[in-house]
């Protein structure tokens, strides 16, 4: 009998995965393997939040292998060396895994094809629609600008979804760790795996998305992210469908996964710019400060700001629309580093994705692929738009209950002033002034 490895990685599903059909389909046997790589907390990836989501998903993995006739190894340790001992201990012929963008995963790879030489397998297309590479233009080894990547993207020919193996057979006797127990930071944090994923797709309104994903109080968005993230779900599948479905709320849902192409393009080719500015504009950011700690925390007296940064407390989990204010305000009100206000989120977002999130942050900041650097979100005007009537703020920030329409996004109009809610931090009349003076520029 010959055996093969679907090494797991942030591919953890049995629907569209290249890996383990692969897998399945070169040898009698499989392994499906994930290795608690201790890499991985040391530089700051596995804080509670997606900790506690990642033991769900390997819950639910291990138990929908189960009537396949198969079952999760666990094994901790540097992933190479433990895939190297596993292959080992089974004669693995071959080790399949996905391939990755970031510079962590480019390094598992090549150590992976250190231990393992030509019986190492790396998929392309598993946590993307569009192959990382594959949509260039000329003369170029990425898209720079969103809109002309889109249309390239849209002309880009899909590959073929896989089917979950009918049959999955795991040899006996194979040592495996029992998956760790997290507690995570958020009390609200969603259920992990890609049963609870499956469950969310089935159920949301997609013809709505167009209509409601940029309303706050809605909260109309799809909340798939933290499964896209985790592979739960496989964002070509999910782009087929809305494909089939069709209507304006399945294109903007589909424009919104074609984003996260983008970024994970970008990043794969330039891995530096999940530290480093894509476009250094020579700004001198203001140190991390009490300033910082208030827009941690909720209490910049922006009742919008505090929301958003709120909700990500309670559910480790922010709208999108949020997330673009509170870094807006962050990055270009304060005039704080990106990079503090990256960490904070990746500290809890339980979709806390590199790619998406460093690219982000430095979009809102001016220094990625924005070609308007100097754009500023102000959380006035962003909160008459998106929140009209104040009913995202007075959920998240019970000091405002009581205020009604749009008095609860300027409380300090009011005298007295709301108790227990701190003024603004800043001028709210002054911070266009503020980002000038800071720029050096007046």
């Amino acid at each position: 009998m010959t055996v093969s490895i679907a090494l797991f990685t942030q591919d953890l599903r049995l629907h569209d995965n290249p890996v383990l059909r692969a897998a399945a389909d070169a040898a009698d046997e499989v392994v499906p393997l994930f290795v608690l790589d201790p890499a991985v907390a040391a530089v700051g990836f596995a804080p509670p939040n997606r900790s506690a989501f990642l033991a769900d998903c390997l819950t639910d993995l291990d138990a929908s292998l189960r009537p396949l006739g198969g079952r999760l190894v666990l094994r901790g340790g540097p992933v190479a060396a433990e895939t190297a001992r596993l292959a080992a201990e089974v004669d693995a012929v071959s080790v399949h895994v996905a391939a990755g963008v970031s510079g962590f995963a480019h390094r598992r790879e090549q150590a992976l094809r250190e231990r393992l030489g030509e019986r190492l397998r790396v998929h392309d297309g598993s946590l993307t629609v569009a192959v990382p590479g594959a949509v260039t233009p000329e003369g170029k080894d990425h898209y720079a600008v969103f809109t002309p990547y889109f249309r390239a993207w849209q002309q880009t020919p899909r590959r073929t979804l896989h089917r979950v193996p009918r049959v999955l057979r795991t040899p006996d006797g194979i040592a495996s760790e029992p998956v760790p127990v997290a507690t995570p930071d958020s009390p609200g944090l969603p259920p992990g795996g890609e049963s609870a994923g499956r469950r969310r797709w089935q159920a949301y309104p997609l013809e709505q998305y167009g209509d409601l994903h940029d309303d706050l109080a809605a909260d109309g968005t799809s909340r798939l992210s933290p499964y896209l993230h985790f592979g739960c779900l496989s964002a070509a599948e999910l782009v087929a469908a809305a494909e089939r479905r069709g209507g304006s709320g399945a294109e903007a849902f589909v424009r919104q996964l074609v984003w996260r192409d983008f970024h994970h393009q970008v990043l794969a080719a330039r891995p530096e710019a999940a530290h480093r500015d894509y476009r250094p504009r020579g700004d001198r950011w203001l140190p991390d400060d009490e300033e910082c700690e208030a827009w941690r925390q909720g209490r910049t007296g922006f009742p919008l700001v505090d929301a958003g940064m709120r909700q990500l407390a309670e559910e480790g989990w922010m709208h999108n629309r949020a997330r673009l204010v509170t870094a807006s305000f962050l990055a270009k009100t304060l005039y704080k580093d990106w990079r503090i206000g990256a960490r904070h989120f990746l500290d809890l977002l339980v979709d806390g994705d590199l790619a998406n999130n460093q690219l982000n942050w430095q979009w809102v900041a001016g220094t990625g692929t924005d070609t308007r650097p100097n754009r500023v979100l102000s959380p006035l005007a962003q909160a008459d738009r998106l929140d009209p009537d104040g009913a995202y703020v007075r959920r998240w920030v019970p000091e405002l209950a009581g205020l009604a329409g749009r008095a609860a996004h300027r409380p300090w109009r009011l005298d007295p002033p709301p108790a227990g809610y701190p003024a603004p931090i800043v001028d709210p009349d002054a911070v266009s002034a503020r980002l000038r003076h800071a720029r050096g520029l007046g």
